[in-house]
């Protein structure tokens, strides 16, 4: 078989295209990146970006109109709003930090502070990367492009003999 690669100009097959779309630009980052500190309201948005209000209101309805954040009545003053990141939201927690462990080493140059660490042990987390099913580290030369039916072929037997 032929090095199989990529399909770059079948966009709509992609997925990163569509998640840069959901996601729009900085600031939808730098607003999930508060959510993912605690924030919660629209005012404490405001004050702890820095955003224009009209940016961080059309930026708040696009990530909930895209399903990472969600919209909720506060159960102390039911006249105030939440935005609280739903499970897709919670799923770009990875790639956030995989871009923030970049930034350090390409843009800023130091380890930024504080440290984001493992609750359990209270060290500091590991780079992400990119690990194979069996939890190994990879690099790019170590990794190749596969069609999805020859995959789900190959392992449609395996299936079998397992339920049999």
């Amino acid at each position: 078989m032929d090095k199989l690669r990529e399909p770059l100009n079948e966009i709509a097959l992609c997925g990163l295209p569509l998640a840069l779309e959901a996601m729009g630009e900085r600031w939808s980052f730098m607003i999930l990146r508060a959510a993912f500190n605690g924030v919660r309201h629209f005012e404490d948005f405001l004050e702890s970006l820095g955003i224009a209000r009209n940016i961080l209101s059309n930026r708040l309805s696009r990530l909930v109109e895209v399903g990472i954040l969600k919209r909720e009545h506060c159960a102390d003053d039911r006249r105030r709003i939440e935005y609280r990141l739903t499970p897709k939201g919670l799923d770009l927690l990875p790639a956030m930090l995989a871009l923030r462990q970049w930034g350090e080493k390409w843009q800023l140059g130091v380890p930024a502070n504080p440290v984001l660490c493992d609750a359990r042990d209270g060290l500091p987390i590991a780079t992400i990367g990119i690990r194979a099913q069996d939890g190994r580290m990879l690099q790019p030369d170590g990794l190749m492009w596969r069609d999805r039916a020859e995959l789900e072929a190959e392992q449609r037997p395996a299936k079998l003999h397992e339920a049999g």
